[in-house]
């Protein structure tokens, strides 16, 4: 019976010794890449900054624009709407030609140097002068009583129109709403003698004009608005850099509350978590020179982009900045801490590929930004025989929007060699702007060729 139970153990041993060098052999065969993140400055799409959409030239990279429109310019004459000028205005085929992408937003109230108004003169007749001419410390100009039903109806009309121009792509990326207040800011300086905002169910219609005709496009709000806790509307803070006023819309983000506007307790919402799904954008304050928003007061500007995930700084910023001057440095560690960056961890593949069937290729994505990247752009692998010559690209199914910062997500995809001849082959992987189908994106780490298709790994095809 002893013998029989040692027969036995030895039996075991052997299998389990027989096991452990197929998977040695196995093993071996395999090769586990790993790779750093860099902390270079990287002018993504989606993100980073966003000039003026008039602009001619830039000191800095950039793959946004700003636009904005007052009603006045669009609609001049009842029900005639005048995308041309606007779209001339703001070098719109020039940018589609470009890729870059708009954000955007349309105003009712802008202050200035004179007195003015920024809706037409036939909608004006329309509402009877329901509104308030103002002359303040932030301007001159004309505060239209958000509430009146025949402003309310028109203004659906004219978001539906934008929606028809421009839902049908996402050319425009991100749209601040916009609308209502001083800048469509969703603010008037009452004590100047302008009526109050009206309160939530009012407020609340304007967004759903937008959410109608721009079911694709990302909205967001200057205030966490109660609407924004069941759609993915993001926010943006106009006053980016400045410590206090950001602390205080942190707060209004973290923890909701009233607003202060309409006295409306429960007004605001706490969204702390909004940016996992949607965009955190806004200019940088006028309140602050660029001396110290990039130099002397850098660590702080940093700290603030990175507890409001924020992906775009515009219209305002240092695109107008010297290039390579002495602000340079802290202007690219900004840039290195907005947006996504996006980046492969590790990927696992065979050494050599004898068998006729798929290798399998597992790759970990990782995001070393502050913010994931919002819009689903597909991702390729592609394949270079020796001589660097493109073999075949294949798609994976993958979101990349899944990618949180400091997350991480492993794909496996079974590789085809089918038809494929002995020999060398290296392995890259990209992801593609739709619009263009063509590589886009830069990831966030060395690269050995000077394009968006990232290279990996090398194999070898040795049947």
């Amino acid at each position: 019976m002893d013998k029989k139970v040692h027969a036995k153990k030895n039996i075991l041993i052997v299998v389990v010794l027989v096991a452990l060098i197929l998977w040695i052999l196995y093993t071996g065969l395999q090769q586990v890449k790993t790779f750093e993140m860099t902390q270079d400055p990287i002018a993504n799409p989606l993100m980073g900054w966003a000039p003026w959409a008039t602009i001619q030239e830039s000191e800095q990279p950039y793959t946004l624009v700003y636009a904005d429109l007052t009603w006045r310019e669009f609609e001049p004459q009842e029900g005639i709407f005048d995308f041309k000028s606007f779209e001339l205005k703001n070098q719109f085929e020039r940018w589609r030609a470009e890729g870059k992408r708009v954000v955007f937003r349309f105003v009712l109230d802008v202050p200035g140097s004179e007195p003015h108004m920024d809706i037409p003169d036939w909608l004006y007749a329309k509402i009877n002068g329901d509104g308030d001419f103002y002359d303040s410390d932030y301007g001159k100009g004309f505060a239209p009583n958000y509430a009146n039903p025949i402003l309310i109806e028109y203004h659906q009309k004219t978001i539906a129109a934008l929606g028809e121009r421009y839902a049908q792509d996402d050319f425009i990326a991100y749209i601040e709403l916009g609308s209502i207040g001083h800048w469509g800011e969703w603010h008037v300086k009452s004590d100047s003698g302008i009526r109050s905002l009206p309160e939530t169910e009012i407020r609340d219609i304007y967004v759903n004009h937008y959410l109608a005709a721009f079911p694709n496009t990302f909205l967001l709000m200057r205030r966490p608005f109660s609407i924004s806790e069941n759609n993915k509307i993001g926010f943006y803070n106009d006053m980016t850099a400045d410590y206090s006023s950001t602390i205080t819309w942190l707060g209004w983000i973290a923890d909701g509350g009233s607003f202060d506007q309409t006295g409306e307790s429960n007004a605001l919402v706490a969204l702390p978590d909004q940016w996992k799904i949607a965009p955190i954008g806004g200019e940088q304050t006028p309140s602050l020179k660029n001396t110290e928003v990039y130099f002397t007061s850098l660590s702080q500007t940093i700290e603030l982009l990175r507890q409001s995930h924020t992906t775009f700084i515009g219209p305002n910023g240092v695109y107008e900045g010297e290039e390579d001057g002495s602000l340079q440095e802290g202007v690219d560690q900004v840039l290195s801490n907005i947006g996504y960056r996006l980046y492969i961890e590790k990927i696992k593949l065979p050494l050599k590929i004898h068998a006729k069937g798929p290798a399998t290729i597992v790759i970990t994505f990782s995001n070393g930004g502050v913010a994931p990247m919002y819009y689903q752009w597909p991702v390729f692998l592609y394949l270079f025989d020796d001589q660097n010559n493109l073999v075949n690209f294949f798609s994976i199914e993958m979101d990349v929007r899944s990618i949180l910062p400091g997350d991480s997500s492993v794909v496996k995809y079974d590789l085809s060699v089918e038809g494929l001849k002995n020999g060398r082959y290296s392995l890259g992987i990209a992801i593609h702007d739709p619009k263009t189908n063509l590589p886009a994106v830069q990831f966030a780490m060395a690269n050995s060729r000077d394009d968006s298709i990232q290279i990996l790994a090398s194999f070898e095809i040795d049947r």
